[in-house]
């Protein structure tokens, strides 16, 4: 991949790890214009979705993309804001913990502030990595942060919850607890949870991990504010708003081909989408 000189940003780190401090809402976004939207749209820091940016590229979720060619719509997505970005990295696009090591040298070097990897392996018969995999990877995520001088934010996600593990609850939330200690003891600042959006579940978890908590916001459940309220250090929309803006889109398609018209309140100026990439970000 074909790179700009290497723009590490400590300072973006440092006011990342402050906005979770407060409780952080996280849009995410899926290339350079709709990080530069959300930006504009008064958030302090932005997240992307693996999800959104493989779909916008051509490809399925769950590291099928070549990791230069999402490492290079990073670096665009970072050259559009001057906001913190948070990186989703997956698992960190490699076999190895010398690789994700590798992958997360070169997502600071581009200026991410903060980056997610996750335990998911995307395999039905083996759906999470063993745990003791994932932290050898976290800390060598955690020694190439600290390598660079970058006190990156390090997001653990686990899958726990989405991919169903164990029999009860109980055992999920156990097997969440053990995976989250060790995933913060490896040099993790919190632990992720897509797929737990249940208030009281939150506060358990969070008392019972010693650590901050991530979870994602599902249309239809409980607002972001009651989520942070619960417990939570950050609420992220993962892929939600990539989806809306493709079912809005369709919807306007079909409208303009059954009546011939666009009704398209709150569109954009062209000439104030065509200002954000005509000069420096502001």
């Amino acid at each position: 991949m074909t790179r700009s000189q290497p723009q590490s940003r400590p300072q973006h780190a440092h006011l990342l790890r402050a906005l979770h401090e407060r409780g952080l809402i996280l849009p995410c976004a899926w290339d350079a214009v709709s990080a530069r939207v959300l930006q504009q749209a008064g958030s302090p820091a932005i997240g992307t979705s693996s999800a959104a940016v493989a779909f916008a590229l051509g490809f399925p979720d769950g590291q099928v993309a070549p990791r230069d060619t999402l490492l290079a719509a990073l670096e665009r997505t970072l050259n559009a804001v001057t906001v913190p970005v948070t990186a989703d990295l997956e698992g960190g696009y490699a076999d190895t913990p010398q690789g994700v090591a590798d992958t997360v040298h070169t997502a600071l070097s581009l200026g991410a502030a903060g980056l997610n990897l996750e335990d998911a392996t995307g395999q039905p018969d083996r759906p999470l990595l063993p745990a003791d995999q994932q932290v050898d990877r976290l800390r060598a995520a955690r020694a190439a942060a600290d390598a660079q001088g970058v006190p990156a934010y390090l997001n653990a996600r686990t899958d726990t919850y989405l991919t169903g593990y164990g029999d009860t609850d109980a055992d999920r939330l156990d097997e969440t607890v053990r995976r989250g200690r060790a995933y913060l003891q490896a040099g993790a600042d919190s632990v992720f949870v897509p797929g737990l959006t249940d208030p009281p579940t939150i506060r358990a978890l969070r008392d019972r991990l010693g650590g901050a908590l991530a979870v994602m916001h599902a249309p239809g459940g409980p607002d972001a504010h009651t989520l942070l309220r619960a417990g939570a250090s950050r609420v992220s929309t993962g892929p939600s708003l990539f989806l809306a803006a493709l079912g809005h889109a369709a919807t306007l398609s079909a409208q303009f081909r059954e009546r011939g018209t666009l009704d398209t309140p709150g569109a954009l100026p062209f000439g104030t989408v065509q200002g954000w990439f005509s000069r420096s970000p502001a």
